[in-house]
C-alpha cells in the first residue's frame, strides 16, 4: 500500500475510533471565500476514492452551467476533526482538490494554481516555505458602526485586553488541529489583534490560514462577540495586514543564508527579494484583493506602500529580520504589504512566482534603505529611485492585467475571471454614493 493508502486507511480509522458522523469538505472559489459541503461518514470511503460531484456554477469563478459538473476530492492528510463538535456524532473537515468529471485537474481551483507552482520550484531544486502574521479585529457585532472591545495597544496585557481568553481559546483549537501557533498579542489598533502561525510549507499553510479564519470566527461567534479580517474597518487607526515570512530550502538548507555576505543574504535570496520588487505592481491586486485593502496601504499606518528593502526598516515593502547567531536557518524574507482578506492559495503563489522570475532572469538588487520613508518628501523618494504600490484597486488591476507572470502563474480561467471580479466590485464602489459626500456635500451644494 502506498502512502496515499496508509493515509485514507488513517483517515476512515480516525473518525470510527471518534465517532465522527460528518465530514465536511472545504474549497475556496477564486476570492478565496471558504466553501463547504458535509458527507457522512458512511459515504467516506466513496469520497476518498473517487470523490464527490457537486455543481461548481453557483461558485464564484469556478464553472459556466454549460460545463459546471465538478468532483471535489478530498486530501487525506487533512483531516482533521473540529474541536467545538459534539463528542458524538462529531464533525471533521477535510479539504479538497478540485478536478473535472474526467479526473483532470480543474483550472478554476485555487489550490491547484498553488500546487503547480510549487511543482516549479520543486524542479528548480527548492521546497517553499512561509509564516504570515495574520492581524483582525474584534466588535460587538457585524451591524452598523464598528463597536470595538477594547483601547489596548501594541502588546498591551491589562483589563483593556478582553479579549485574552478568546485569543487563548483560539490557540486551544489551533493546535487541537495540528496547527502549530508561535504567539499571540494585541496588536496596535484598539480591538485588534494577531496570532501568528508556525512557519511550515506553503502547501499546508494556505489551508492552516484558512482553517484559522474560520477558528478565530467560530470562537468570536462562540463568545456573542464579531471577528473580522477585514484590512480597514477603522479610519485613523492601523489596519489589519498579513505579513508574509518566506523562504525557499534545498533539501534542510535555507537557500537564502551566506555567511559571507555583509546582509547574511545568499545570491538566491538576493535575486528573489529583486523579483519580488520587481512585480510587486503586478501582484498587489492579488495579496491585496478588495477596494478596502487600499484604504489600509496609506503611509502613516505603518502600512508598506514604497517599493524598496532593508534590514531594520519596517517602511519599506520588504524586510528581512536579522538572523540570530546558530539560528541560520531562520533567514528569510518578509513582504509586508498583503492583507488576511486574500486567498493564501492564490497570494503564495503570485510572491513565489516573482521570487523564482528574479533567480531565473538574476535581477539585480538595489541597495537596501534604512531611513524611514514616511518621512521623506516626494523629492527625496525620486531622488532614491523609490516607487509606489498601486493607490487603488483599479490601478492594480491594471498592472496586473498587463503581467505575462501573474497570468501564467493563475492560469488564463482564474486570471479572467479574477479580473472581471475585480472590474465589477470596483465599479459598484465607484458608482457608489457614500456617508462622507452625504455628510460634506448635501449640505453645502
Amino acid at each position: 500500500m502506498d502512502d496515499n493508502g496508509r493515509m485514507k486507511e488513517y483517515v476512515l480509522k480516525k473518525a470510527r475510533d471518534n465517532d465522527i458522523k460528518f465530514i465536511r469538505l472545504w474549497f475556496t472559489d477564486v476570492q478565496g471565500i471558504l466553501k463547504s459541503f458535509a458527507i457522512t461518514v458512511n459515504e467516506l470511503e466513496c469520497a476518498l476514492e473517487e470523490g464527490m460531484g457537486f455543481d461548481g456554477s453557483s461558485i464564484e469563478g469556478f464553472s459556466r452551467i454549460e460545463e459546471s459538473d465538478v468532483i471535489a476530492m478530498p486530501d487525506p492528510n487533512t483531516f482533521q476533526i473540529l474541536p467545538w463538535s459534539p463528542k458524538e456524532n462529531g464533525v471533521a473537515r477535510m479539504f479538497t482538490d478540485i478536478n473535472n468529471p474526467d479526473g483532470s485537474h480543474f483550472e478554476g481551483d485555487p489550490r491547484w494554481v498553488l500546487k503547480r507552482i510549487l511543482k516549479e520550484a520543486k524542479d528548480m531544486g527548492y521546497t517553499f516555505y512561509v509564516g504570515p502574521e495574520l492581524e483582525f479585529f474584534y466588535f460587538e457585532s457585524d451591524k452598523g458602526e464598528p463597536i470595538i472591545l477594547d483601547k489596548g495597544g501594541y502588546f498591551d496585557l491589562t483589563t483593556l485586553d478582553v479579549a485574552t481568553e478568546l485569543r487563548r481559546n483560539t490557540i486551544l483549537y489551533l493546535e487541537s488541529m495540528g496547527i502549530g501557533v508561535e504567539y499571540s498579542h494585541h496588536e496596535v489598533a484598539p480591538s485588534q489583534h494577531e496570532i501568528d502561525l508556525r512557519y511550515t510549507d506553503a502547501l499546508t499553510m494556505a489551508d492552516n490560514a484558512l482553517t484559522y479564519k474560520l477558528v478565530v470566527k467560530e470562537v468570536a461567534t462562540m463568545n456573542g462577540v464579531y471577528a473580522t479580517f477585514m484590512p480597514k474597518p477603522l479610519f485613523g487607526v492601523n489596519g489589519s495586514g498579513m505579513h508574509t515570512h518566506q523562504s525557499l530550502f534545498k533539501g534542510d538548507r535555507n537557500a537564502f543564508y551566506d555567511p559571507d555576505d555583509i546582509y547574511n543574504l545568499s545570491q538566491e535570496g538576493k535575486y528573489y527579494i529583486a523579483g519580488i520588487l520587481k512585480h510587486s505592481k503586478e501582484i498587489v491586486a492579488v495579496t491585496n484583493q478588495w477596494v478596502n485593502s487600499y484604504k489600509r496601504l496609506v503611509p502613516g499606518y505603518e502600512a508598506p506602500v514604497y517599493i524598496s528593502w532593508a534590514r531594520k526598516n519596517r517602511s519599506t515593502l520588504v524586510r528581512v529580520p536579522t538572523y540570530k547567531p546558530g539560528k541560520e536557518n531562520s533567514t528569510r524574507v518578509e513582504f509586508r504589504c498583503p492583507d488576511p482578506a486574500c486567498n493564501p492559495y492564490l497570494a503564495f503563489s503570485v510572491m513565489l512566482a516573482a521570487g523564482l522570475e528574479g533567480i531565473k532572469n538574476k535581477y539585480e538588487l538595489p541597495l537596501p534603505v534604512e531611513e524611514n520613508i514616511f518621512d521623506m518628501d516626494d523629492m527625496r523618494r525620486e531622488e532614491k529611485g523609490i516607487k509606489t504600490l498601486p493607490n487603488n484597486l483599479w490601478e492594480a488591476v491594471h498592472y496586473m492585467e498587463g503581467s505575462s507572470i501573474v497570468k501564467k502563474t493563475l492560469g488564463d480561467h482564474i486570471f479572467n475571471k479574477f479580473i472581471e471580479n475585480k472590474k465589477i466590485e470596483w465599479d459598484r464602489y465607484r458608482t457608489h454614493v457614500s456617508k462622507y459626500e452625504l455628510d460634506n456635500y448635501l449640505p453645502l451644494l
